[in-house]
């Protein structure tokens, strides 16, 4: 079995029972007990679990860290987004393929998309809904579970279609960014498809306003070798900006930026 289904399976397995120990889980795994205390040091490397003795435990989310439901989120600084988007919709050129993720500010750049001939590879429901109607667009909306608030598609399908693409750009948003640059996400369950959608592309453009500096969120879902470029409107002297750059990420402030 690979390592990612082991993974994928140790998680469900968790998040069920809360609890596991290293010998129902390599029981489950039909895995040596060395392969499943590796697995566990490599998801805990992640953030997606605690090892205690024997065996491991998925913490119950906090509330004060539940990312809000996608149309709430939407209608907050939409300027600030809209701005992002126009910066992030020049970085595109006809003909090339880009995968958009849940974000809220990514469905504001999937607005500037209209008539541009692209191929766009999504999980948000509200870029399936916007760009179906326009037939400039070859649209491919990943499968999974319908997750109702937050107007997105999840699961190991969507990650299972990501290993079946490539894509030469990923514009992705986040639950809050670390001073070192880490992406951070407030559901250990949306983490493994974005990191599916990282490794399915050329480019990874962050797409952040200010209010996510540093945000919330407890799993990283990656870290700045990841990122090619972040658009934001946060200051160009504010600290997270300044290591991301030092680590040579392109950060492009919007007129917004101050």
């Amino acid at each position: 079995m690979l390592a990612e289904r082991r993974h994928q399976l140790i998680l469900q397995a968790l998040r069920s029972g809360g609890t596991a120990s290293v010998a129902d889980l390599a029981g489950q795994l039909d895995a040596s007990a060395a392969t499943v205390r590796r697995d566990l040091l490599k998801l805990e490397a992640d953030g997606l679990l605690t090892r205690v003795h024997g065996g491991a435990v998925v913490e119950e989310e906090q509330p004060s860290e539940e990312q809000p439901p996608f149309d709430e989120a939407a209608g907050v600084r939409v300027a600030a987004k809209d701005a992002i988007a126009a910066h992030a919709a020049a970085m595109v050129e006809d003909g090339q393929s880009i995968i958009l993720d849940s974000g809220t500010t990514v469905h504001r750049l999937a607005l500037r998309l209209h008539g541009r001939r692209l191929t766009v590879i999504t999980n948000n429901l509200a870029v399936y809904d916007e760009l179906n109607g326009d037939d400039d667009i070859a649209l491919m909306l990943l499968g999974g579970m319908v997750i109702r608030e937050s107007r997105m598609l999840d699961g190991f399908m969507a990650e299972d279609n990501l290993r079946q693409v490539h894509a030469d750009w990923l514009f992705m948003g986040a639950c809050g960014l670390r001073p070192g640059g880490q992406v951070m996400d407030t559901t250990v369950a949306e983490v493994p498809a974005r990191r599916a959608m990282i490794s399915a592309s050329d480019k990874v453009v962050l797409l952040a306003d200010k209010s996510k500096f540093p945000g919330t969120g407890m799993v990283k879902i990656c870290g700045p070798e990841d990122l090619h470029a972040l658009v934001t409107d946060a200051p160009e002297n504010d600290a997270t900006c300044a290591a991301l750059s030092e680590a040579g990420v392109r950060v492009i402030p919007t007129a917004h930026a101050r």
